[in-house]
């Protein structure tokens, strides 16, 4: 019932993890789903604020479609947790997970004992014994050669593989490693008695098989020359070249237009690189850096994959706002930049003009009457905002600027705020 909250009642301990979702309606409590999984021997020596904290994701991510767009209320017997959505604890992995939580709309987390909390802490310490999850949910890469099992005339139990696998996990590996003398002795007297036309007819399967275009690399480097036809910069050059060959940076080579760029800056050799069209940079780093065997690497690692094959202008530039903007690097990675410091607002002071803020812009562009700077007074009352234009921005100028063109004015204020430039920190302005 949307019209009640969800009550998420989670409990860690060294040997698994649990959690209940439950609504309260008309003073009755309802079961919804109830979760438990036993913790890896990593997750074993996590802090118990970590175990906790672990404990509440590993429930969101099992009761995602019950939880995702209502509200939640979660119920935890570990304090520290309870401001976890709000602030930092200093914790790295529970700060990633309070990360991960911010899409779910999670009213409140309160605190309550440990003897209230017995069926989630129950889950916790009987853990269900379940087979570990398989990596990849989909298979990426190069499609298969055979979309059903080939049919095979000899009555043989084989278990299918596929010809090309596109990712084997070390797991995966284990398993088949036995299997594998067994199937080699095998399969040459099976394919000696698969029919000729049951070949061809596999054969016409396999080059109809559907692909799917959400996980194959959708970057076709057959396209380049159609792409290049169509880009109209790119043609531009194509056209310069024709005209004068030996001028210029580029080269044309069965009708692709290449970029020849020296690999360093000492060396005389040229490298051959293709220019890629602006319709095509979206799919190129899709296929170098979003797709499962591109890895999600960083700026430089993506650049110095692509410099010695491809080049486009602002390659750079390109390079970075595509990682910038992918969204499982932002989700994942883990920031290694300095925290920033807790913001020290400003008090509203009782009245008008009496805090001011002072600093200069500039300098710009020298105008008619010798002023290059501009001396900007802020109000932080009324937000009323006073500029001068000045020829420099000495303290002897600053001092009598203030005097004539805001206290005569406006009155002395109490306080002046700024950021403790020379002009404004010394024995003139103290006077």
């Amino acid at each position: 019932n949307d019209d009640y909250p969800i009550i998420l009642t989670t409990d860690a301990s060294k040997v698994g993890l649990g959690g209940t979702l439950q609504q309260v309606i008309n003073g009755e409590t309802k079961n919804l789903y109830y979760h438990s999984q036993i913790t890896s021997a990593i997750e074993r020596r996590y802090d118990p604020i970590e175990l906790e904290a672990l404990a509440i994701w590993a429930c969101f991510r099992r009761m995602r479609s019950y939880l995702l767009g209502r509200s939640i209320i979660i119920y935890t017997d570990h304090c520290p947790l309870c401001n976890m959505m709000n602030k930092s604890v200093k914790n790295r992995r529970v700060d990633r997970i309070s990360m991960l939580l911010q899409e779910y709309n999670i009213e409140k987390i309160i605190h309550i004992k440990g003897q209230q909390n017995c069926l989630a802490d129950y889950l916790s310490r009987n853990p269900i014994q379940s087979e570990p999850e398989e990596i990849f949910d989909e298979d990426y890469g190069i499609s298969t050669l055979f979309n059903e099992e080939p049919p095979v005339l000899a009555s043989v139990s084989v278990d299918t593989h596929p010809v090309i696998s596109a990712v084997v996990t070390r797991s995966m590996k284990k398993q088949s490693f036995q299997q594998t003398t067994e199937l080699d002795k095998s399969s040459s007297s099976i394919e000696k008695e698969i029919d000729s036309s049951c070949l061809e007819q596999i054969k016409k399967s396999s080059s109809h098989s559907p692909i799917n275009l959400d996980t194959c690399n959708q970057f076709d480097i057959k396209q380049i020359k159609l792409e290049q036809a169509k880009d109209f910069i790119i043609q531009k050059k194509v056209k310069e070249f024709q005209q004068n060959p030996t001028r210029g940076s580029f080269v044309l080579h069965d009708g692709l237009l290449y970029k020849l760029m020296p690999m360093n800056l000492r060396s005389i050799t040229k490298l051959k690189l293709i220019y890629i069209p602006s319709s095509m940079v979206n799919s190129l780093l899709k296929a170098y850096h979003s797709d499962p065997l591109g890895g999600h690497f960083g700026i430089r690692r993506t650049y110095y994959k692509l410099k010695n094959k491809y080049w486009w202008p602002t390659m750079k530039q390109s390079i970075a706002q595509f990682i910038k903007s992918c969204l499982p690097c932002q989700q994942y990675n883990v920031s290694r930049l300095k925290k920033p410091g807790l913001l020290c607002p400003i008090e509203t002071p009782a009245g008008p003009f009496q805090l001011i803020g002072i600093d200069y812009c500039g300098p710009f562009k020298r105008t008619p009457r010798e002023n290059q700077y501009v001396l900007c007074i802020t109000d932080y009352f009324t937000r009323w905002v006073t500029a001068v234009a000045l020829p420099d921005c000495t303290a002897q100028t600053t001092a009598y600027t203030i005097f004539t063109e805001y206290i005569c004015r406006y009155g002395a204020p109490m306080s002046i705020l700024t950021d403790q430039g020379t002009h404004f920190k010394n024995q003139l302005m103290e006077s």
